[in-house]
């Protein structure tokens, strides 16, 4: 392994951002066509700075420089970048409510290296730590087959509508997490 696991931090965010764009137009390209994922960058896919600020998104780094990135999120929000979000984004109840995890991309040339992999793996242990017993996410195309071989169910497919008039397809998924062994 030649690269380590870290939160991310605010001075990150130029990275995350060149990140994003190159993961969205190469790996989602199978998926969606060049207009809905131009029409979801910046607002589907971008940086939530809430994310950071909560100590809860991780970047595996190589060399200094971020090749993926995942987290997750004890607020309302289920997916977007803080730039398409008008409202503030409560925090969530653990006793009631699911976890949510959140914005996964990884650099094209380190894909299926076991990065997302790690960076879930740690999410899901911060997530327990935090009391949640369920998670939720709104996976795209690209990412659904991910996350059922981690046990998450899927849920009934719909449109999320961009900015640009179109729509992007998105699959909800939930998990239910075994008790901390004591």
């Amino acid at each position: 392994m030649d690269w380590a696991l870290r939160l991310a931090r605010e001075e990150d965010i130029p990275q995350l951002e060149g990140l994003i764009e190159q993961s969205v137009r190469e790996l989602q390209s199978p998926y969606y066509s060049h207009a809905q994922m131009e029409g979801a960058l910046g607002t589907v896919f971008g940086v939530d700075r809430q994310l950071i600020r909560d100590r809860t998104y991780f970047v595996a780094e190589q060399k200094e420089a971020i090749i993926a990135c995942g987290g997750w999120s004890k607020r309302e929000s289920l997916f977007g970048s803080d730039a398409a979000r008008a409202k503030q984004d409560a925090l969530l109840d653990p006793g009631r409510q699911s976890a949510r995890v959140r914005a996964f991309f990884v650099h094209p040339q380190h894909a299926r290296r076991g990065l997302g992999r790690a960076i879930l793996l740690a999410c899901e242990e911060a997530i327990r730590a935090a009391h949640f017993r369920k998670i939720e996410l709104v996976a795209t195309l690209a990412g659904v087959d991910f996350y059922r071989a981690f046990g998450y169910n899927l849920g009934e497919r719909y449109e999320v509508p961009l900015v640009n008039g179109l729509s992007l397809p998105v699959v909800p998924m939930t998990k239910t997490l075994a008790p901390i062994d004591e």
